[in-house]
């Protein structure tokens, strides 16, 4: 911990708007996913709300855009260490609000810290397109204005750091939205940004389902950054374009994974095991189609119905829990209506198969065993621990599998053949393609979707410069 360490009060929550911490007429509360207990009661903002902060942010963006990128620096690197000095009370937190076991909570908030020092050593350059002894061409890259930052319940403070971040470090002021469903650490990043930043710099509005429609909306919002499902992607998109805001859309996948003959099942099952079931699966970018040789495909799936056997269930503040319940009813309710097509459709459980009545949103891990291409579990994306492992024998065939749905979030390839692994993993339609991994992700490398999986990048160079506009500069020195 740094000796002027500051120390964050996680029994409040409230909204940043200018630096100042404000609440609102009309509150709600949050659900503890574990036991469906009411947390603590946030802000429900309106426009007038929304108007003031927009106001707050385009007066700092004046002075803000005029900053160096070594005092932008400054203020980050301080930021990440008071989010390492608060990790307990951000990952208890998390866990109360979002239902992840504690241990993946520590890692996200240490991930939120890395991930900010990571991205703010990336060097944004002027690009010399042409000098002369008469003129010179340069491309610059300006801040945008006002930036909205959207983000989902999955992953509230790793995806709000990586927003905030990429925003302010380009120059950009920016105002965070979290979910309904995971306000409260997302409230703390910005409370806990204040004492860092200049007034109306890094703010942070609670709300309802209302609220993100009057950010995408705001005439003043300049870009709208969002994450989240494919369907409220499009919303988004349609919204921004009655004001043409910039917009990245980072949305959901169904990621294939191909298991080839030649694999060490033993070496990789425990890595497919949790590659597939992080987070109780509700990841854009875990495994969710899992395509294994059929050479291999019964003692593959032995084993990794055992090995997941092994895998915990229970509520986050639990010792070894790796299951924690879904995060929200809706979430719940959905997965519910996609276990009732294993009976419907008539489909072979290896594992699990159904939702037990509990005291919060858990369900068990399910493995459904070489299902139809046409089945549901197959063709959604479930964001609930069910898992299809299928049968494949040519390599043509698989890859046209893997690469026929509307989604191409990640997608990988396993095999001791390198060659053979990189031939097919070229063939892959995502944005992100892995060899002999899956989930692989750094603050310096872009991250986005193919086809309806989104539109631009997060982190890098390039997620950075998509907070920025294009400027080409045509100097020339007489007339």
């Amino acid at each position: 911990m740094t000796t002027d360490a500051k120390i964050l009060d996680f029994s409040t929550f409230h909204n940043v708007i200018n630096n100042q911490l404000t609440t609102t007429t009309e509150t709600r509360h949050g659900i503890n996913p574990a036991n469906t207990q009411p947390n603590p009661p946030v802000p429900v903002s309106t426009q007038d709300d929304l108007d003031k902060s927009v106001k707050a942010a385009q007066d700092a963006f004046k002075g803000w855009a005029k900053t160096s990128f070594e005092e932008r620096r400054k203020a980050l690197h301080a930021w990440a260490d008071a989010i390492d000095d608060n990790a307990a009370g951000f990952a208890q937190t998390l866990t109360m609000e979002q239902g992840k076991s504690l241990t993946q909570s520590f890692s996200e908030v240490k991930m939120a810290g890395e991930w900010i020092r990571g991205l703010i050593v990336i060097e944004i350059s002027d690009n010399v397109i042409e000098e002369t002894e008469d003129r010179k061409i340069v491309q610059r890259h300006t801040p945008i204005g006002v930036v909205g930052a959207i983000v989902p319940w999955n992953f509230p403070v790793l995806l709000a750091v990586g927003k905030i971040t990429s925003a302010v470090y380009t120059g950009n002021t920016v105002i965070l939205k979290p979910s309904p469903f995971t306000p409260y650490c997302d409230l703390k990043l910005a409370e806990l940004a204040a004492n860092f930043f200049p007034p109306g710099v890094i703010q942070c509005l609670s709300g309802d389902e209302s609220l993100g429609p009057l950010f995408t909306a705001h005439p003043r919002i300049e870009k709208i950054s969002f994450t989240g499902s494919t369907l409220t992607g499009k919303r988004v998109m349609a919204a921004c374009a009655t004001t043409l805001k910039r917009v990245t859309l980072e949305l959901g996948g169904n990621d294939p994974a191909i298991i080839c003959d030649d694999v060490d099942i033993d070496v990789i099952i425990p890595k497919i095991g949790l590659l597939s079931y992080l987070c109780s699966s509700q990841v854009c970018m875990m495994i969710k189609r899992l395509y294994v040789h059929e050479k291999i495909y019964d003692e593959f799936l032995e084993k990794l119905v055992t090995f997941v056997k092994t895998l915990k269930v229970g509520e986050g503040t639990d010792a070894d829990t790796f299951f924690g319940p879904v995060q929200n009813q809706m979430q719940y309710d959905k997965a519910r209506n996609l276990f009732s097509s294993i009976d419907t459709e008539k489909l072979k459980v290896a594992l699990g198969g159904s939702i037990e009545k509990s005291s919060g949103y858990f369900i068990h891990p399910t493995i459904i065993d070489n299902p139809p291409e046409t089945s549901r579990v197959v063709q959604e994306e479930p964001f609930a621990p069910i898992l299809p492992i299928l049968k494949w024998s040519d390599e043509k065939d698989v890859l046209e599998r893997a690469n026929a749905l509307d989604t191409g979030l990640g997608s990988s390839v396993w095999s001791k053949d390198f060659e053979r692994a990189t031939r097919m993993a070229d063939q892959l339609q995502s944005g992100c393609v892995w060899v002999n991994s899956h989930f692989d992700v750094a603050p310096n490398t872009p991250l986005g979707g193919h086809k309806q999986s989104g539109m631009g990048v997060e982190w890098g160079l390039d997620g950075l410069l998509e907070y920025c506009n294009s400027q080409t500069q045509w100097l020339k020195k007489s007339f």
